[in-house]
């Protein structure tokens, strides 16, 4: 990116960001919330391939990535981030994901879905407490119905966008991704799930309108899972945009929250790099 449009941005939301400073300190801080009761686990739910242009602006070539879902225990109850593709995917993808089929090769296999990941852990789905939703796309939410007990946490700014008709629209939501009657807590910015520190919610907004990220608090440091806030190492490292994202200053903004929470020692998860997923450890062994 020209470093003269970074430094434009960085001036021009600056003050945006600061009305999450406070909240965004307080959690951060807490380094008491750190405990060896609190487990991450990374879980492979499919794969897509798509022009590389789309997630890394003027590249050319097509890319195959992976599509995450993470698992967080903690003694008050199992998290779920993002729930992956829903498994008619990966025999019905125009009839599941419509439009956008065009633009992603989906490889999705039977047992890759978010349930039965979750069955290989011997974790029943209707007892998991909590999915967190960063956004509300196919690839995030389209597990959703098979956790049908969960309460969804995602932010009011995106639940809010993907009821609104234009907004689904310019967006490529799907209300069959998301909408299943679940108990929905729509939050403002940074959230505390279990009140001690350790699951917090980071607002990323710019890849969809509301986007969201999650702090994690292991007993060995902080992880920042970023879904699409930041789909590569590479977008974090040379702030390089995509091609197609809701509000570019806004994502901008939140690339640079994220170097600023790296360089206080936290570890960014990206969102789709396939480099960065071969280093990470798969369920049922523990992110540590």
């Amino acid at each position: 990116m020209d470093p003269r449009e970074s430094k434009l941005a960085m001036e021009r939301n600056q003050a945006w960001w600061e009305t999450l400073k406070g909240a965004r300190s307080t959690a951060i801080a807490r380094s008491s919330g750190r405990s060896s009761t609190v487990k991450l686990y990374a879980m492979t739910c499919g794969w897509l391939s798509a022009d590389v242009s789309s997630m890394l602006a003027r590249e050319s070539g097509r890319i195959r990535f992976p599509v995450p879902a993470y698992l967080i225990q903690h003694p008050k109850g199992h998290v779920l981030f993002d729930t992956g593709l829903h498994p008619a995917s990966g025999h019905d993808p125009h009839g599941r994901v419509g439009v956008l089929a065009n633009f992603f090769d989906i490889h999705f296999r039977p047992g890759e879905d978010i349930a039965s990941r979750l069955n290989q852990l011997e974790i029943d789905p209707k007892k998991i407490a909590y999915v967190v939703n960063s956004h509300l796309h196919f690839d995030h939410s389209g597990g959703n119905e098979l956790i049908p007990n969960a309460k969804v946490i995602i932010q009011q700014k995106e639940w809010e966008a993907g009821h609104t008709p234009e907004l689904m629209e310019a967006n490529a939501y799907n209300l069959q991704d998301y909408d299943h009657g679940h108990l929905v807590h729509q939050v403002h910015g940074e959230h505390d799930v279990f009140g001690d520190g350790s699951v917090v919610t980071i607002p990323t907004f710019g890849h969809t309108p509301g986007h969201q990220s999650l702090l994690v608090r292991l007993e060995a440091g902080d992880i920042v899972l970023a879904a699409d806030a930041c789909y590569f190492r590479r977008t974090l490292e040379e702030l390089h945009l995509p091609k197609l994202v809701h509000d570019r200053s806004q994502m901008l903004d939140s690339l640079l929250l994220l170097r600023r929470m790296r360089a206080r020692g936290a570890r960014i998860f990206y969102g789709h790099d396939p480099d960065f997923w071969k280093e990470v450890p798969q369920a049922p062994m523990e992110v540590l």
